[in-house]
């Protein structure tokens, strides 16, 4: 009797993760081809795709061309994966000669990004900015195999807009620009002329994160980067948070972290666990130009 109660412990321990989660909801990391791909049993469609990364993105950028302008070249290797498909490592090297390393593990519902950008050359880096492109369409209950219409994922999507949760598409939605639709929010301070070529929208975010409702509404996706360029949503069922290099002085170093949250459907607990895992962008969107004054 007491081996068989042991036994049954035993298996109980070993279906349950490091963090307390299932074997269930354990999330797994691959990355292969540009493409990051999170991988989760409980996840709506099983898995989400990242294009990690699309693209490292110059300065002056809102009414450039995108290939011409906007665009500095790079490459991505795969550096290592463990064998448990938790923890990636991938070097960048931009054509002006940036290497950015970035360390990216899964825990229970969480992927974090720890980036390092340094410029070993005599000249300041070109790259301002660069684009995680999460592909939320599926997780949104939208995705290709359910419709055809690329934008019909935009009505689960949202940001805060003075100090609240915000639906897309929000009050005041910007409709021209270079290129159309999508939509992005430049992060406080960050110079407008700067931002994706996309219509801009004419307000400042109130928290730096973005995400969207699972089809089903159990479950919500939200990301946010420190420091952060800006918050868009685009039309490849897409949503962003393009963290900020502002261009690397010649032999400087520029640190940047992230995070993927999937979490339970609970967007109080989603903003504390956001609050506390940036503290930098509380004062960041009270300050001058913030999007959230007074909170």
């Amino acid at each position: 009797m007491r081996n068989g109660l042991l036994a049954l412990l035993a298996a109980a321990a070993a279906a349950l993760s490091p963090a307390g989660a299932s074997a269930a909801e354990v999330l797994t990391l691959a990355w292969e081809k540009n493409m990051l791909t999170i991988r989760g049993a409980h996840l709506p469609g099983g898995e989400l795709q990242v294009h990690y990364l699309e693209a490292y993105c110059r300065a002056a950028s809102h009414a450039a061309d995108w290939r011409t302008h906007t665009v500095v070249g790079h490459e991505t290797r795969l550096v290592s994966r463990n064998e448990a498909g938790t923890e990636l490592r991938l070097r960048c090297t931009v054509k002006d000669g940036l290497v950015v390393d970035h360390h990216i593990t899964a825990a229970r519902d969480e992927v974090d990004f720890r980036i390092s950008a340094h410029n070993p050359t005599g000249a300041r880096s070109e790259a301002h900015w660069a684009q995680p492109c999460i592909r939320v369409g599926r997780f949104a209950g939208a995705g290709p195999d359910v419709t055809g219409d690329k934008y019909a994922y935009l009505r689960k999507c949202f940001v805060f807009l003075d100090g609240k949760l915000a639906m897309m598409p929000t009050p005041r939605w910007a409709t021209e620009a270079r290129y159309v639709p999508g939509q992005v929010w430049a992060a406080p301070g960050v110079p407008r002329a700067d931002v994706n070529p996309r219509p801009l929208h004419p307000d400042v975010p109130s928290h730096g994160l973005i995400g969207c409702f699972s089809g089903d509404g159990s479950m919500i996706f939200a990301t946010a980067f420190d420091p952060y360029q800006e918050l868009f949503q685009g039309v490849i069922r897409c949503l962003h948070s393009d963290f900020r290099l502002g261009g690397v002085a010649a032999g400087g170093t520029q640190v940047v972290r992230g995070k993927i949250y999937l979490v339970r459907n609970d967007v109080p607990a989603l903003l504390r666990r956001y609050k506390k895992d940036f503290p930098g962008h509380g004062p960041l969107h009270r300050g001058p130009g913030g999007g959230d004054p007074g909170r």
